[in-house]
Parts: structure tokens; sequence; C-alpha cells
């Protein structure tokens, strides 16, 4: 290593040398041969500064600490923490290590039973305190400290798992809080800074970037959250703080991190302020929150997918299923459609529609625009009430089946019983149980026996007979959507192309 630091500097020094006895003739030569075009300007200058925005916000920040106790552990239970947790984190923390994390993080032995931290912030002067839902959730008892050591006992107001915000209220006056900024105007590059506890160390400050807006989270619980995703420094303790603005406005509140170690890895996601505050509305007002829906089950649109169904790209939700007696049923929705706009707002990958929708309230009436067949429709319903209930089945057990299959993608069908299809949530007549799949095309697109062809392409099936016609008009290369429910219930369409006969 030192012989090669020694080379790179005798080499630095003979390529200066060089350049300093240049001819001036030459010199002038190469100049006047190539002008120097003009730099172009300045985009980002400077760094920036956070203390003023640190000493106006931070008295407004504060420590949750949630005592959970065995009664409630099962409801929160985690993993243990590793065994080689340093002495000092473990002195810190108590007997309990450090309960509180971002979803999905080491929690204390036997669950969280004993002292879970968190940060949380001041909304209004009488005393009004937001928080994430994963830090309070199943605790007996909430405290909350300031900077300047007060403690109060706080009254959990209301929580939202969907959205995992909390409102807290303790008996205070004369709160220093803070401002709510608008998360609308936030785009990838701004600046952003976190105040909070990480691992219980009060008043810590982490700043970076915003990294991305109207994230998905495909790792989370919350579907109805469009995740502010930034490369602030997000640690345990961290979640519920603020997430700032350079104008010290809180425009979301963190919550999660996606971790490979149980550490920091550059990637934290937070709740936009403007879903915060529609959620602080309702928990003010009714103690619960109310979320519309329309009834469908989406996915999103692969190349292949877009293909098969003859779609100009790959914008928009695809249907997958559709409630019985939903408004999406009602205004004529169909599995099949693509949903590409809602509102006039586009919807350009599936996970842009949960927080569309989630965002309205029940009985709101709204315009979904949807493509079907070659042209684009608009549709007019009224949402329902959105019922957080999934229904699971057991899978369905392949019966005696033909010895080999008769059409192209090699699947043998095989008919289902009304009582089957009752606990599939099937209609009577509805779906194709899969007995066997030869082909490999349909293999490697995920397909398996115990699986129910629902239709192919538009066309229902209810009969390996039908089954078996319908896939008989697939030709090699053309690829093929089949809808398709599996063991769990969930409905989602596979394109499938086969390749040669030879693929069975």
């Amino acid at each position: 290593m030192k012989s090669s630091l020694i080379a790179l500097a005798l080499v630095a020094t003979t390529a200066a040398t060089t350049a300093l006895v240049l001819p001036e003739a030459t010199a002038q030569s190469t100049t006047a041969a190539s002008p120097q075009a003009a730099p172009p300007p300045q985009m980002v200058t400077g760094l920036p500064d956070f203390t003023n925005l640190v000493e106006r916000v931070g008295p407004g920040v504060v420590n949750i600490e949630s005592t959970i106790g065995v009664r409630n552990a099962q409801r929160t239970q985690g993993p243990p923490l590793p065994d080689d947790m340093p002495e000092f984190f473990r002195r810190f923390f108590g007997p309990g290590g450090p309960g509180e994390g971002v979803p999905g993080m080491p929690q204390g032995p036997g669950g969280r039973h004993g002292v879970s931290m968190g940060s949380g912030f001041v909304i209004s002067s009488d005393g009004y305190v937001l928080t994430n839902h994963h830090v309070v959730d199943g605790a007996d008892e909430v405290k909350v400290t300031f900077s300047d050591r007060r403690e109060f006992p706080a009254k959990v107001v209301g929580s939202d798992a969907q959205s995992d915000v909390a409102l807290l209220k303790i008996d205070a006056r004369g709160l220093p809080a803070l401002r709510i900024g608008d998360s609308r105007t936030l785009k990838p590059g701004q600046w952003a800074v976190a105040i909070g506890s990480p691992f219980g160390l009060d008043q810590s400050v982490t700043a970076g970037i915003i990294s991305a807006v109207g994230r998905a989270n495909p790792y989370a619980a919350q579907r109805y959250v469009p995740f502010i995703q930034t490369d602030v420094a997000i640690n345990r303790g961290n979640s519920g703080g603020p997430l700032l603005n350079t104008r010290g406005e809180v425009v979301g509140i963190n919550s999660q991190i996606f971790s490979n170690s149980g550490g920091y890895m550059g990637v934290s996601f937070a709740i936009p302020s403007e879903v915060v505050m529609n959620v602080v509305e309702q928990l003010k007002t009714t103690g619960e929150v109310r979320r519309g829906q329309i009834g469908v089950q989406v996915q999103g649109i692969t190349t292949e997918q877009a293909r098969g169904f003859g779609l100009p790209d790959t914008r928009g939700a695809l249907v997958a299923d559709v409630l019985p007696g939903s408004p999406a049923q009602k205004a004529g929705i169909e599995r099949g459609d693509v949903i590409r706009a809602v509102d006039g707002n586009p919807i350009n990958v599936s996970s842009d529609l949960p927080p569309i929708i989630g965002a309205m309230a029940p009985g709101t009436r709204t315009t979904v625009t949807i493509w079907r067949e070659g042209r684009t429709r608009d549709l007019a319903l009224t949402l329902s009430r959105l019922e957080e209930a999934t229904a699971s089945a057991a899978p369905t057990r392949p019966s005696p089946s033909p010895a080999r299959s008769s059409n192209p993608l090699g699947l043998v069908g095989q008919p289902l019983s009304d009582r089957e299809r009752s606990r599939l949530g099937l209609e009577p007549g509805e779906g194709v149980a899969i007995a066997r799949v030869e082909g490999l095309a349909a293999r490697q697109a995920g397909l398996q026996p115990g699986d129910v062809v629902l239709s192919v392409g538009r066309t229902d099936v209810g009969t390996p007979a039908e089954l078996d016609r319908e896939l008989g008009k697939v030709r090699a290369g053309q690829t093929v959507m089949l809808l398709v429910r599996d063991a769990n219930g969930g409905t989602q369409y596979r394109a499938v192309t086969p390749r040669v006969d030879a693929d069975q």
C-alpha cells in the first residue's frame, strides 16, 4: 500500500512538471484552437445551517415513554433483542430493552412488555401531541417528557394503525407548538431535518434530503399512506418525531426504515403532513378514522400483462376482483378494467389508488376513469366505508384428473364443488381448480396446483372443458391473461406466454 501511494505521488509530480514546462507558443495555440465554453450556472450554492431552526423547533419535540404491561404484550409481540447488545444500552433502556422501534425492529424479550421509547411533537399550545401508533400501541401508561425535563402523563385520544398516527393529550397550557407545513409541495432533492430521540438520546438532530414522494412501501401495512422517502438518518426512538422543511414546518412524521441489519441504511419513510392532519381531525371529532372504498382488488401492470390485455402502456391499476354489492360493481367496473384516474388525478401505478380513495370520506361521490377494450370510460360512484376485514381459505386439494393436459399452457383443470366455491368466496359455477401444471411457461408464471382460474382474458370459466376451450385459442408466443385466486383468497392476473409446442 505504501509503495502504491509513492508511485501515485511520483506520477502526479511528473504531470505537474510537464505542465509547467509547456512552451508558451504551444499553450497559446492550444487555447486559440479550443475556446472554453461559458460554465453552466451554479445550481447548488453553500451548505445550510440548521442551528436557528433547531433552536426554535426543538422545545416542541418530546420524548414518548410507553409502559406496556404483560397483559398487553401479546398484541405487540416482537423478536427478542440480540444477545450481543452493548451493556450501555441495556442499562440505558432498562430490563425490557429499547422496546420501541420501527416496525420489524427487535423488541424486548418476550414481546414489548416493559418500557417503549419513541418521539413526538406538540401541535397545539393546549396540549395535543402527535406520535406513531406503533409507539403507544398496547400501552397501559404514556409519559411525555420535554427538553426542559418537564414530564406529563398523556391520554391517548385516538390511534390509527392504518396511517400509523396517534394523537395524545396532556394537561398543560402555553406549550411550544410546531407549525404544520404542506407536504404536497415537497420535491425530491429538498433538504429535510429530523429531531427525535434515537436510542433514547433526546433532541438528536439529523439532516438529509427528500429522496422521493408518494412512495408505496411494500414492506409496510399502511396501504393508504403515500410515504415520503428520505435519506435522513432515522433509528430506533426516532419514530413519531417530526420531519421538517427548512422553514421549520412539519411536513411528515418519521415512521419506518428499510433495514437488513436493524439499523439505519439510508432509506427512511415519513407519513406526509397532509395525511397526518386528516387523521388528527377525525380522531379529535370521532375518536376513529373512517376511509372510503370503491370495493376493488387491484394489481400493477407489467409489460407482458399490458401486451396480454392489449393495453397502450403499463399505467394504471388493473382490477383483479370486484366485491359483490360494492360501489365499483354498482358503477359497472369489471375484472380486467384498468383504473387510469380518479377525479382527474392520474393513477400511474396501482399503489397510487388506495391513498387517493382512502383519503376520501365514505359517502363521497367521485368519478373513476377506466380503460376497457381500447377506450376510456368515466364512471360515477359513491364511496362506501372501508372495512378492514380479510378472508382466507384453505387450499383446494387436487383430485384425480386427466393424465395429460389438452391445452397449450399445460394446465390440467378439475371441477370445484359448491362447497369449495363457497369457501373461496366464489359464485356458483365460477372457477376451475388447477390439478396439475405441466407447461414450463405456466410454472414460471407462478401457477401451481390448488390455484383457481376464474377467467381467461375477460372470459369467465367454470369447468375444465371451458378452460381447455379458451386456452386452446392461445397461439405460441401469444401472451394470455389468467385471473387466478390463490389459497389465501387473493385474486391476481397472471401473464403466461407459451413459447413453443415443446414448452409442455
